[in-house]
């Protein structure tokens, strides 16, 4: 399915385009908000390497993801992604991040509604779990509020920033 653009309230989840590159840089290149990804601070060129791998997986048949930009409504401006990778077994993994200046003010939750509504409906998975680190509390709190259930700890799940890091397996199942 390509392309794909989900309209929300305030934002739209939309294919990535190269003129992206620069705005993702507030996302990727701000050690503030890679602390509780799963991958290092990135440089321009490395961006720019990503980005266009990304855009050549769009394209792939059938997707291995749904890698999407989260889109300021009013100006198309990325201020962030969103993505669901997809399993077996009709599950996916939930993954997320906003730049900085957009932080508490409901968009990653928005833009996690609108991934869940069209991952559950669109793509009929039955499971999408979400991973995150133990002191990211308003990741937590986000995905209690989108229904997702704890499901337990996994040690040593990711290694970022040079250290090996704990994340916390919350997971959302529709019966479809």
């Amino acid at each position: 399915m390509y392309p794909v653009r989900i309209e929300g309230e305030r934002i739209v989840l939309r294919e990535f385009e190269e003129r992206d590159l620069d705005a993702s840089m507030a996302v990727v290149g701000d050690p503030d908000v890679t602390v509780s990804l799963s991958f290092d601070t990135r440089a321009r060129e490395e961006q720019a390497e990503r980005l266009a791998a990304d855009l050549r997986r769009a394209l792939v048949e059938p997707r291995p993801d749904y890698y999407l930009a989260i889109a300021d409504r009013r100006t198309d401006e990325l201020i962030g992604f969103i993505r669901v990778g997809l399993g077996g077994h009709r599950s996916g993994e939930l993954g997320y991040a906003l730049r900085k200046d957009r932080w508490r003010q409901g968009l990653t939750y928005e833009a996690a509604q609108l991934m869940l509504t069209f991952g559950f409906e669109a793509l009929a998975l039955h499971r999408i779990q979400a991973a995150c680190g133990p002191d990211n509390f308003a990741s937590q709190a986000m995905l209690q509020r989108l229904g997702f259930e704890y499901e337990g700890r996994m040690r040593h799940h990711v290694f970022t920033n040079s250290a090996w890091r704990d994340s916390l397996l919350y997971a959302k199942i529709i019966n479809n």
